[in-house]
């Protein structure tokens, strides 16, 4: 058996060394601990796209062919072995792609996807995501097991940290799984290098500074705040929701409190007034939502919606810079300075590649979808496959009772068809929450927290909610994000505020294409956007009027949307019919006009109730924490404190003891100052060599021989000994001396 050269194998040197040492040694703790933290990231994202499943069987073989291996390879095989395993793995994930994709791959291609990886795309956003996990797990498992089985913790480690660190890359990597990656790292180079166990505790601290350098360096990547919702530790500013919702990004994470933006982002020319679509996202992942796919760039017409269609011209004006294309939905062509940079996404909407600069401005052709309520009725379930494979699935460990209540509200709402099931779930959502922008994001899937344990939540949660029930019903949805009209200020114009930004869920129906369902209570909405508006003019706010708004300018009575039996040649979502039977949660009173009432929230979002630390700001603390203590110890700080406190603090126990500890106290003082006293040396001898001439050293000095060799002391004699120590080491250290002559 051969090994790399400089680094014999444990197996090789050590006749004790076996697998089952290997596996309990403190090294294979540490990498155990980073392999946990990257797998559960592809758990993750297998369980949101395909299922688990495969996953386990596959990581389970690797790790037993890695065991069997292990005592046969030498370092450099397992690197060249793991190597291979990579570029077979890609190699299949190529050719799991469909012919018609691949033949767009090219080497630019490649590296422009590598890129996009390492700066931030989500492996959500792969259309063969499942098959990329399966495809890229063999790689650092076999190597960072096979190493880690030989005693090569260090390169073990270096495997294993670089599948956690492209994670943190993609933003799939939250805080805590990095947190537990690097300290699983740290753990086996620290712990596995120093075996002995004089070794550890004579350098644990060191090792936790490694490991606290590391979490902080990693949480600086990991921590950035994003489209995701990721968090943010030291209490950044409560986000917008145009940014969250709006801004031009692949994923919409979804978070807690929230605020209103009342800047005026762009004015509309159309005909007919709509939702300002931005963007659609076919996948969600419990507590997101991510588009899957690439965009391309626009050249030229588009396909319009498969049936019958309204043409709808719009002109729009960025009124401050723009980072997303809103137009409504089916847009088929575009015109303007910007369609150069104007991209298309994979549900055919518009991109913008730039930002739109504030005057700038581009127009729009949309083809809405043309139908009546009789025509969604009776649309049927005539899915295209395509449909079907992105817009109803599903993660795994979605819980079971989400699905139950949508049964349970179609079935009251007796929903035989698609359209039923969709305006029954949109009125139960309506009726029974309310809305506030002050909430706390719930653990796990969002949609299960809004529906069975919050009782109010904004546009997001509503939307997301919506579509998730749809989908367990078989009926294929996704959540979609723009703006609502905004104000009207002249017959065919409009002005479109941040607090404009908003989501709604759009739903197939064969024959017809995707229609729009809005689940949130415009009412509220619509006062709260009112209330920001209002506190934003006579705060006196910049950015909130144009000269074409402001109060008492042109506004035509609000019309009602569409409704059951009429067409939709004005309104841009179907909205819950009034005649449908009420649907309540459980043992719950009729809410007689009260849900959906704003609660709250404001302008800030903020509440009076003090926010609990979440548990990445905990983890976070408690990081900082022990290695305040390792570095304490670690530079001699620990020591320092304790003798700054011994001197200064002495509890009161009995008179011999006190005795002694007064003496003690001052002769620390002069062995800092002189020298120590040394062995053998009489407590006399050492005073009269020190040329000490304070007389209260000499008095503790003799009561300090009598109690420690007489065992004798008087409470009288410990008070004595105890204020001359006090005294003097006031009057003797250094700080306090130079604070003294101060005053």
């Amino acid at each position: 058996m051969t090994t790399a050269p400089g680094r014999r194998s444990r197996f090789a040197t050590d006749p004790d060394w076996s697998l089952r040492s290997a596996i309990l040694s403190p090294g294979m703790v540490g990498i155990a601990v980073l392999t946990a933290s990257y797998l559960r990231v592809l758990f993750h994202v297998t369980d949101v796209v395909g299922g688990t499943g495969l996953l386990i069987v596959e990581a389970g073989a690797v790790l037993a062919v890695g065991a069997v291996l292990a005592g046969r390879v030498d370092t450099r095989t397992a690197l060249l072995g793991s190597a291979a395993a990579l570029l077979a793995g890609m190699a299949a994930y190529y050719l799991s792609i469909p012919a018609s994709q691949r033949a767009l791959i090219d080497a630019g291609s490649v590296l422009t996807d590598l890129a996009a990886l390492l700066s931030g795309l989500s492996v959500f956003r792969l259309i063969q995501a499942e098959i990329w996990v399966l495809a890229v797990l063999p790689a650092p498992l076999l190597g960072s097991w096979l190493l880690a089985l030989r005693g090569n913790y260090p390169l073990s480690a270096a495997i294993g940290g670089s599948a956690l660190g492209l994670f943190v890359l993609t933003g799939d990597a939250g805080f805590l799984t990095t947190l537990a990656g690097a300290v699983g790292a740290a753990v086996a180079v620290g712990f596995g290098e120093l075996t002995p166990r004089r070794a550890i505790a004579l350098h644990w601290d060191t090792v936790v500074l490694v490991v606290t350098a590391m979490i902080v360096l990693s949480s600086t990547v990991s921590l950035v705040p994003g489209a995701a919702g990721g968090p943010v530790l030291g209490g950044s500013a409560t986000p917008t929701l145009e940014g969250n919702v709006v801004d031009n990004a692949d994923n919409v994470g979804i978070v807690g409190a929230i605020r209103l933006s009342p800047e005026v982002r762009f004015s509309v020319e159309s005909e007919r007034q709509g939702y300002w679509r931005v963007g659609a996202y076919d996948r969600y992942t419990g507590g997101s939502w991510v588009r899957s796919g690439e965009a391309r760039s626009y050249d030229g017409q588009l396909d319009g919606p498969p049936g019958p269609s309204i043409e709808i011209e719009q002109t729009i004006t960025a009124e401050s810079t723009l980072n997303s294309m809103p137009a409504v939905w089916k847009p088929v062509s575009v015109e303007g300075a910007v369609q150069r940079a104007t991209q298309v996404t994979a549900e055919s909407g518009l991109r913008a590649a730039a930002p739109i600069a504030e005057g700038e401005s581009y127009r729009v052709v949309s083809q809405r979808p043309a139908y009546t309520i009789d025509d969604l009725r009776m649309a049927g379930t005539d899915y295209p496959e395509t449909v079907e494979q992105r817009y109803l699935s599903l993660p795994d460990s979605t819980p079971d009772r989400v699905g139950e209540r949508a049964a349970t509200v179609a079935d009251r709402a007796n929903a035989s068809t698609p359209y039923a099931t969709a305006v029954a779930i949109e009125s139960y959502l309506e009726r029974n929450k309310e809305y506030s922008l002050n909430v706390e994001r719930p653990r796990g899937s969002v949609a299960d927290g809004f529906l069975f344990e919050m009782d109010a939540g904004y546009c997001t949660y509503y939307a997301t909610t919506m579509a998730v029930m749809l989908r367990t019903q078989g009926v294929p949805a996704r959540m979609v994000t723009g703006y609502t009209p905004g104000e009207r200020v002249a017959e065919d114009e409009w002005v479109v505020r941040g607090l404009n930004a908003h989501a709604w869920v759009e739903v197939y129906f064969p024959a017809t294409g995707w229609v729009a369902f809005d689940p949130t209570p415009s009412g509220p909405r619509e006062s709260a956007a009112e209330q920001r508006v209002t506190q934003a003019r006579e705060a006196g706010e910049n950015g909130v009027d144009t000269n074409r708004t402001g109060p008492g300018e042109w506004t035509p009575t609000p019309t009602e949307t569409t409704t059951a039996g009429t067409g939709n040649d004005t309104a841009d979502a179907v909205t819950a019919t009034d005649n449908l039977e009420e649907i309540l949660r459980p043992g719950q009173e009729a809410p007689n006009g009260t849900v959906g009432n704003f609660t709250g929230g404001g302008e800030e979002g903020s509440s009076d109730e003090p926010a609990l630390p979440t548990p990445e700001e905990v983890g976070y603390g408690l990081v900082l924490l022990f290695g305040g203590v390792a570095a304490a110890r670690r530079f001699g700080f620990d020591t320092r404190l304790y003798r700054f406190v011994w001197l200064r603090y002495q509890p009161r126990a009995d008179p011999v003891s006190d005795v002694e500890r007064a003496y003690d106290r001052i002769e620390t003082l002069l062995g800092a100052r002189y020298r120590p006293r040394r062995p053998g040396e009489t407590v006399e001898d050492y005073l009269d060599r020190l040329d000490v001439t304070d007389t209260r050293v000499y008095r503790v000095a003799g009561l300090y021989e009598r109690a420690r060799y007489g065992g004798d002391a008087t409470a009288a004699d410990a008070d004595e000994a105890v204020e001359a120590a006090d005294a003097l080491v006031g009057e003797r250290t250094p700080v306090l001396g130079r604070l003294r002559r101060a005053r």
